[in-house]
């Protein structure tokens, strides 16, 4: 048989080959009538908002930038979030790295710690923190501590105090207030921070080590910075989490707080709900912003490794050798 007549198909083949397929688009006809649907929904909310007259928007506004308003934005509503935070992401770690500890005394205090503040809902806290002064009649002392025993087996008089606080003051108002947010938010960082330690190869501890690093300087430049990745998303929910829960803090009561001057405002001109719709903005703009920042640094922390970062694969199509007869 010469050369063409082996590379050409038999004529039986050619004739079993299919012809072009008449492929048809799948119809998703439920597709557009959820699109209609929520089309409705949306023009009916809509005009709720803007011809029913509960909402009353000149007043919303005027009630948003109230100036005792603005002030409760600055510093019960921001302030407490940022210091809340702050401390407690300083909390968490420091419990994290407890619970991690070869010291069992350590391990104990930390698990203690993290299942009592987690169990109790951070409003109960928060009210609880208000009249935490009836535990302290006479004031918060800071001083030398047990100084009366001290003093009553040297046989002195007097008391070894340097000063002396009002409990009720110190325990319901902005000491407390950030108090009890960041005793709480320490709770969950713990678990967050212990995580994301937990989740860095242990190898990398091993190279510190073999380095000559010390514990604390393979924790500060090694450990936490990879297990920023880990941690960042979660901290991020939790910064949203606490700038919504500063309204609990009406509960102290603390008065230099977003909310609790709008709730004022609306229980002395009768506008209940419109005041709530003003705060609601407001939680919604300040919302907004964080979770915009969490985004960026999460890709700041992610790069090398998110799905974004990764190069594309391209897919490579070799050259097909043909012949005279036009057969591969």
């Amino acid at each position: 048989m010469s050369e063409p007549d082996r590379a050409r198909p038999p004529a039986g083949d050619a004739e079993e080959r299919p012809g072009l397929i008449d492929a048809v688009p799948v119809r998703h006809p439920w597709r557009w009538v959820a699109v209609a649907v929520i089309a409705v929904l949306t023009a009916m909310l809509l005009n709720l908002l803007l011809t029913n007259p509960i909402y009353n928007w000149p007043f919303v506004f005027e009630a948003m930038v109230q100036e005792p308003v603005i002030r409760g934005l600055l510093i019960g509503t921001l302030g407490a979030t940022v210091l809340g935070m702050v401390f407690g992401v300083l909390g968490g770690v420091l419990l994290a790295v407890m619970r991690l500890s070869a010291n069992p005394v350590l391990r104990g205090v930390s698990w203690v710690y993290t299942w009592f503040f987690r169990a109790i809902p951070r409003y109960v806290l928060i009210v609880t923190m208000g009249v935490l002064g009836a535990l302290f009649p006479e004031g918060v002392s800071l001083g030398v501590p047990f100084d009366w025993l001290i003093i009553d087996a040297l046989g002195l008089s007097g008391d070894w105090r340097f000063v002396t606080l009002d409990a009720y003051a110190v325990f319901g108002g902005y000491f407390g207030a950030v108090l009890a947010l960041a005793s709480s938010e320490a709770a969950y960082m713990a678990e967050i921070a212990r995580s994301g330690i937990l989740s860095v190869d242990r190898g990398q501890v091993e190279a510190a080590q073999a380095l000559g690093m010390s514990p604390g300087l393979a924790m500060r430049r090694i450990i936490l910075p990879q297990a920023m990745r880990v941690i960042i998303p979660p901290t991020g929910n939790e910064l949203i989490s606490m700038l919504k829960d500063t309204s609990l803090l009406t509960g102290l009561p603390l008065t230099t707080e977003l909310f609790f001057q709008m709730q004022s405002i609306g229980s002395r001109t009768f506008q209940t709900f419109p005041v709530l719709v003003g705060a609601t903005l407001y939680y919604l703009a300040l919302s907004s912003v964080l979770m915009v920042g969490q985004t960026w640094v999460e890709r700041r922390f992610g790069r090398g490794i998110s799905p974004s970062a990764t190069p594309r694969r391209r897919t490579v199509v070799a050259p097909v050798a043909s012949n005279g007869s036009g057969a591969q």
